[in-house]
């Protein structure tokens, strides 16, 4: 017998540690003890032949084959509910969009409305996500990336043209001020989104200066992170217009007028995402947008 079947219950169970990251949380909320979860895990992990979570001091880690069957199970609920519903005479549709939060508050949030009223039928599920990869793993239909949108884990379609410009605080447009770009480059931290990030050496290309091996980067995968690390002075870093408000304020600085002029906001779709018609709808309203 299938082993959905056979663990079903189990299964729910393994959707709630999911969703808590945690076996204390998660007992509680089903009004069970402690004890009981980790058995039923167990079991559950020794039928299937792999380990689901990871424990930790913070309670637990979803292993990448925990993040496949959490795919699977919620795909099924969502059939299940689906099925309900259509029965009750109602229909709809779950889209989930992984987004990271600078860009959900800043752009996207105050616009949600316009697309639930043209789209009724459809319900809107924004993930936030830090790292906008490994779509499918984690359960996502469709992303809203920054970048130059050459990547290859999915089908990209740019939807917001957003040039990139370096940015500091007052104390670095007074270095480049004083020193100039060639120089001033040199003294600065160059803050980064993840450790393989080619932008940086894309907007020194592109502004004509050379490259230096250097090691004074820093990794700040957060954007809401890095414009605040940026503010306190901890470096520089590539930026778009949705730092508006901070230009503004003066607390940030435009400090070239070289930009990325290829570089915004993209959609990215798993090759094997569900909700095709869900999506497509979306990435239309997003263009009208």
């Amino acid at each position: 017998m299938p082993v959905e079947f056979r663990h079903h219950d189990t299964l729910r169970l393994f959707a709630e540690i999911a969703r808590y990251r945690s076996f204390s949380d998660a007992a509680e909320a089903l009004n069970m003890t402690k004890g009981a979860v980790s058995y039923q895990v167990k079991t559950l992990e020794a039928d299937l032949g792999f380990a689901l979570f990871q424990r930790n001091a913070r309670g637990v880690k979803m292993t990448p084959g925990g993040l496949k069957l959490l795919v699977a199970c919620q795909s099924h609920y969502e059939e299940i509910e689906a099925g309900i519903l259509a029965l009750k005479g109602v229909s709809a549709k779950t889209l989930t969009v992984g987004v990271s939060t600078y860009f959900a508050a800043r752009w996207l949030s105050p616009r949600l409305m316009s697309f639930m009223q043209a789209h009724p039928g459809i319900q809107l599920r924004l993930q936030p996500m830090i790292r906008l990869f490994d779509l499918e793993a984690q359960g996502v239909d469709i992303a809203i990336r920054w970048g130059n949108g050459q990547w290859g884990d999915g089908d990209v379609t740019p939807f917001l043209p957003c040039p990139a410009f370096p940015a500091g605080n007052a104390a670095a447009l007074e270095t480049v001020k004083r020193l100039g770009w060639e120089q001033a480059v040199s003294t600065f931290t160059l803050l980064r989104d993840h450790d393989d990030s080619v932008a940086w050496t894309d907007w020194l290309n592109a502004a004509g200066l050379p490259h230096r091996t250097r090691r004074d980067t820093l990794i700040i995968p957060d954007p809401n992170v890095r414009v605040q690390a940026v503010i306190d002075g901890q470096g520089i870093a590539l930026m778009d217009t949705l730092i508006e408000r901070e230009l503004e304020e003066e607390k940030l600085f435009r400090l070239s007028p070289h930009v990325l002029q290829d570089y915004g906001y993209f959609l990215v779709r798993p090759r094997k995402a569900a909700s095709q018609d869900c999506a497509a709808a979306f990435s239309r309203w997003l263009q009208t947008q």
